[in-house]
């Protein structure tokens, strides 16, 4: 084994000299390793805690088998030039490994040192999308004041009831098809302050910005950030002519400014430019809802895709003032995808990974925030009629809708109110964010899964049922359910 000489006093020259073994630096490497990542234990302890430790524990395990693995071929390295006692191959070996890193480096684009991922450009208005490494040790600090959510997915059965063009009563919204008067959430008819249109009312919308903690799948944890709580945030209904007046609030424990973009809307930012809140903060404005449709709702503070991609979207529903025709039963239901670090299927605590984002891969694609978040919520009974109001809060994807074993025999395309209608439609397209309105009737009793079908997307998460009950009826369909249900190939 070749020794270095270095600090001991030599007596054939009296000059210090002191040997350094191979083995000593190896010694010197594994101590180097176990005492950074004992480290950084102890600071992920010091700043959230047991609960932090217990978010990150799946990540620390693979940052363990990754540091290891480096160590290994650093110390394997390590030997390799110790012993070649030559020079040139040592500086050859070296010279290789800095231009590997320099091409690497420019293949991948511009270095960002202080943000994650650190190559990631952009060249969109405000800030790229890339998370600042000072906003994730902000996040860590901060992780035991995020609420945690049980369930961040918004029930499709919350749907406010229409209103009848008749005066209605303050506080109260009546079902167009004549159901009793109910207080919903998120809105309050009041008396008219401002000037809407004939028969028109002031609407106001409550909206609280919140970033939480919850499951994206079982043990799956994302830091969400939401309109009430929820993704999609609440289902917001006026009428062609009403005043809207809208106020957010951003929740004191959140990091982030954000506001609130109605497609509804019209003026600058649809609402955006005039909205802006930092933690703590609330404001207030009005628009005029002009237009009969339906329309998404979302954050657009700069980086704009980035809070759509944490869950902050919505709908608005327009309805024409004549009203829309009557039905038995309405769903709401948003399309969204999650970009995460940690690849699908991988618990504990996601960080969003912006590169997925700009690449146009999610590792998840929900139905109303997570994965199964419309399982077991959607019922109904044979005869009924329904209509579904569908958005896409996506970012990268269009969305092809379509319910296993059902035909839509109205749909209003990309949402439109007032134009031309299709019939007896398959599959309809929603583009990112978009909507589209869909009706039939449940003629034939069963379960009905409700996919994007660009069907490997279930896999990531977009599906759903819609249980039917009721007697069959033969002439319609007819066959043996007795046999062994279909598990797959």
């Amino acid at each position: 084994m070749r020794d270095i000489l270095v600090g001991k006093v030599a007596p054939e020259t009296g000059k210090l000299r002191t040997r350094i073994s191979l083995w000593h630096v190896s010694v010197a490497l594994w101590v180097a390793f176990v005492s950074i990542f004992s480290l950084v234990v102890v600071a992920i302890l010091l700043l959230g805690g047991t609960e932090l430790f217990g978010y990150l524990f799946v990540s620390l395990v693979q940052a363990f088998g990754l540091g290891l693995a480096v160590t290994a071929s650093f110390f394997f390295f390590l030997r390799l030039v110790w012993r070649m006692q030559s020079l040139p191959m040592t500086i050859s070996m070296v010279l290789f490994v800095i231009g590997v890193g320099l091409f690497m480096s420019v293949s991948v684009g511009r270095l960002y040192a202080l943000q994650y991922p650190m190559f990631v450009n952009s060249f969109g208005p405000g800030h790229g999308p890339g998370l600042p490494l000072k906003n994730v040790f902000a996040f860590f600090k901060n992780v035991n004041d995020f609420p945690v959510i049980d369930d961040i997915a918004r029930n499709p059965n919350d749907v406010p009831l229409a209103r009848v063009a008749t005066v209605t009563p303050p506080g109260t919204i009546a079902s167009l098809h004549g159901s009793s008067s109910i207080t919903f959430e998120g809105l309050e008819p009041v008396a008219s302050t401002t000037s809407p249109e004939k028969d028109g009312e002031v609407v106001k919308v409550h909206l609280e910005t919140t970033e939480v903690l919850s499951e994206i799948a079982p043990g799956v944890v994302f830091n969400y950030w939401t309109f009430n709580n929820t993704v999609p945030g609440p289902l917001v209904r006026a009428r062609e002519g009403d005043v809207v007046e809208v106020t957010i609030h951003n929740k004191e424990t959140n990091l982030h400014p954000h506001n609130v973009d109605f497609h509804a809307a019209t003026g600058p930012g649809g609402g955006g430019a005039v909205s802006v809140v930092n933690p703590g903060e609330t404001k207030t404005f009005r628009f005029k809802a002009k237009h009969p449709g339906l329309f998404v709702y979302h954050c657009a503070v700069p980086n704009m895709a980035v809070h759509m991609a944490h869950g902050m979207y919505g709908m608005i529903l327009v309805d024409p003032k004549e009203g829309l025709p009557p039905v038995d039963k309405e769903f709401y239901i948003m399309q969204g995808e999650l970009y995460t670090a940690g690849a699908l299927g991988r618990t504990g605590l996601q960080i969003f990974d912006a590169k997925k984002m700009m690449d146009g891969i999610p590792e998840y694609i929900t139905f109303n925030g997570r994965a199964g978040g419309l399982a077991d919520k959607m019922q109904v009974n044979v005869g009924d009629r329904v209509r579904m109001y569908v958005g896409n809060g996506g970012v990268a994807h269009n969305s092809s809708f379509h319910i296993v074993g059902e035909i839509f025999d109205t749909v209003y395309p990309e949402a439109s109110i007032g134009g031309t209608l299709f019939h007896n439609v398959q599959t309809t397209n929603i583009p990112a964010g978009g909507a589209t309105i869909v009706e039939f009737t449940a003629d034939y009793p069963g379960n009905y899964v409700l996919v994007d079908h660009a069907l490997m997307r279930t896999d990531k998460g977009a599906w759903g049922v819609l249980h039917v009950t009721g007697a069959a009826d033969p002439t319609i369909f007819d066959g043996d359910f007795t046999t062994t249900p279909m598990k797959g190939h």
